[in-house]
């Protein structure tokens, strides 16, 4: 077990009492738990359970979560290449499993980085509707942006802005939240001793002043109808119920939503008494709040809350912003780009003549569904954009919508992106490896292949390269050999 610092175990002694503190303590001498979410955008639950070859259990609050053994390794299988999973510590899957998303919903992920609850939320949306996910460092943006990207989610917009920014551009705009704080983390200190180390007493309060500053910002954007889920992995009463009362104090606007009903006995519930004002006073409705605790559920911990906004009667009538501005659109390839003034121009200006023959004859061989209006061209870049990303400004971005290639001289080069995008069936010509062909780790590693013995649409040209049936990457067929065109940052080490 890590070092505790003993100013958080007296503390977590005080809160807990002295029975339910030594199972707390006790269940940092077990075994971590290590889970993985199946991306059902891509392949459905039952499906990869017959195809992946690791021992899976299910996690409760989880449709498609499941605990795996350390020794599946499953980081290191191509399937994970292809997307069909995401790792994840089984609690943080709470938040994302438990807010309400429908395809065609304008959903927000405010603290993304490094993705894992934003690719289920942009799993649920199916590719409808808009996924904006923000993250306020820019180095942990980019790995957001890698995550959306093998997840085959064309619908995201990804932002690295404050959120009193993005807040003035997007008034009450969103029909959901996804609120995960930076928080200090004591719900980590098992899985990274770094975490604890770096923990003092008086960082909750500090999180927390930061927290509500986050959460109110994240007020004004919600639609009044929508529903928030704010949500930490720490125990601290001054990050978690205390700052729900703020915000129901301050928003009176809002209301606290049951969760776990159709999980029985799942989550326990919040403290009341933990919220106490300076009178005494308890916030009955706090109840409603969730915790997975480390030694009551097979996880790390985290604290969730579920909120509905209502109308607010003191609060002035406010237009929505239907639209992102398109000019909005931008970054080049994952690089970094501020949205401009200048209405609804798009940024790209106008395909001409010879980029529109280009991209016509590539997307001859695509049946992906695609509005191609929503197709744009920047410095050579094409993009497939999110519908309707027009209307705000000012906001610096890494990416908005799918990256979908670049236009060089009398060709198109798909991107890697693109091919994570599409299904086998929506391209014209395709090499399928098993996962157990040794080949396609060659492919993954950068290598050129022979593949003479496998059936493909055509004899030469772009392929896309899939394991059993699912898009890894793109390659050039000639003469029997694979010219490998797989990114090589994401490449496979040895």
């Amino acid at each position: 077990m890590n070092k505790l610092p003993e100013e958080f175990l007296k503390k977590m002694h005080i809160l807990l009492g002295e029975e339910e503190y030594q199972e707390f303590l006790n269940s940092y001498e077990a075994p971590r738990k290590f889970g993985l979410r199946v991306n059902t955008s891509k392949i459905s639950v039952e499906d990869f359970k017959r195809l992946a070859p690791f021992n899976l259990t299910p996690i409760p609050w989880c449709d498609n979560g499941f605990y795996y053994e350390e020794k599946d390794q499953p980081s290191r299988h191509p399937f994970y290449y292809a997307g069909l999973y995401y790792l994840q510590e089984p609690s943080a899957m709470a938040p994302a499993a438990i807010l309400p998303i429908e395809p065609g919903m304008r959903v927000l992920d405010l603290c993304a980085a490094p993705g894992g609850k934003a690719t289920e939320l942009g799993a649920k949306l199916l590719g409808e509707g808009l996924l904006a996910a923000n993250d306020i460092s820019a180095s942990r943006v980019k790995a957001l942006l890698k995550n959306v990207e093998v997840f085959g989610i064309s619908n995201s917009f990804l932002m690295n802005e404050t959120p009193a920014h993005i807040a003035e551009q997007f008034p009450e705009f969103f029909d959901r939240i996804l609120v995960d704080a930076p928080c200090s983390g004591e719900g980590m200190f098992r899985k990274d001793a770094d975490v604890a180390k770096a923990w003092t007493p008086d960082k909750p309060e500090a999180c927390a002043k930061a927290q509500k500053e986050i959460i109110l910002q994240a007020a004004k954007m919600l639609k009044p109808g929508g529903i928030m889920l704010y949500s930490t992995c720490t125990f601290a009463p001054e990050e978690d119920e205390q700052v729900i009362r703020f915000l129901l104090e301050t928003c009176p606007e809002f209301q606290l939503l049951p969760i776990g009903e159709d999980r029985p006995g799942l989550f326990s519930n919040g403290h009341p008494e933990w919220a106490k004002d300076e009178a005494g006073t308890e916030r009955e409705e706090l109840a409603l709040c969730a915790r997975i605790w480390p030694h009551r559920q097979p996880g790390e911990g985290h604290f969730l809350a579920l909120l509905q906004k209502g109308e607010a009667e003191d609060v002035a009538e406010t237009k929505e912003k239907n639209e992102i501005s398109q000019e909005s659109a931008g970054g080049r390839k994952g690089g970094r780009g501020k949205a401009g003034k200048g209405g609804n121009k798009p940024i790209g200006g106008k395909i001409t003549k010879a980029q529109q023959a280009i991209l016509d004859e590539f997307f001859q061989d695509v049946t992906m569904p695609m509005d191609k209006s929503r197709i744009e061209v920047r410095k050579d870049q094409a993009y497939y954009v999110p519908e309707g990303t027009a209307g705000c400004t000012g906001l610096t971005f890494l990416r908005n919508g799918l990256y979908l290639g670049e236009l060089k001289k009398d060709r198109f080069e798909p991107s890697q992106s693109f091919a994570m995008a599409l299904k086998k069936k929506e391209y014209a010509s395709s090499i399928n490896f098993s996962w157990t062909d040794e080949r396609v780790f060659r492919y993954l590693r950068g290598e050129t292949v022979s593949v003479d013995d496998l059936p493909a649409g055509r004899s030469k040209g772009w392929q896309l390269v899939c394991v059993n049936g699912y898009p890894l990457g793109w390659a050039k067929l000639t003469g029997g050999l694979l010219k490998n065109k797989y990114l090589a940052s994401w490449r496979m080490k040895l």
